[in-house]
């Protein structure tokens, strides 16, 4: 396939819907977000290859933790800066942040599993005791 087909091919939002595993009505609030902007057959909406690009992106996003609005942050970078040295730079930043907040709830999920932990011993020992 070469270049300019890649950049002509189009998907319908089934097609998508079907790709990604995902109702077309999430692609259509993506829409009303402004992450995606399909062009238009009379009432059939179009998409592009950058349209797909950014669905995956938007879902890949959401997977780790992302908001829309951050991914929306990120995509508004990129369009006002081709080079992507800012979005980089944001990336990086919302990249730490996540870490951080990830971490920290690993710290608290370690801590909810020791009292779990305690409070399963706990009852289990009352069992035993009780039916002695």
């Amino acid at each position: 396939m070469s270049d300019k087909q890649i950049t002509l091919a189009t998907y319908s939002i089934s097609d998508l819907s079907k790709e990604f595993d995902i109702t077309t009505r999430s692609i259509r609030f993506y829409e009303d977000q402004g992450l995606l902007k399909p062009k238009r057959r009379g009432q059939t909406r179009v998409y592009h290859l950058k349209d797909k690009v950014r669905l995956k992106l938007i879902l890949r996003g959401k997977r780790l933790g992302f908001s829309l609005a951050e991914t929306r942050r990120l995509f508004e970078l990129y369009d006002a800066d081709k080079n992507s040295i800012s979005q980089l730079h944001r990336m990086l930043e919302l990249i730490e942040d996540k870490k951080t907040s990830l971490q920290q709830q690993m710290d608290d999920i370690k801590v909810v599993l020791m009292e779990l932990n305690s409070a399963e011993q706990q009852c289990r020992a009352a069992l035993e005791h009780s039916s002695e």
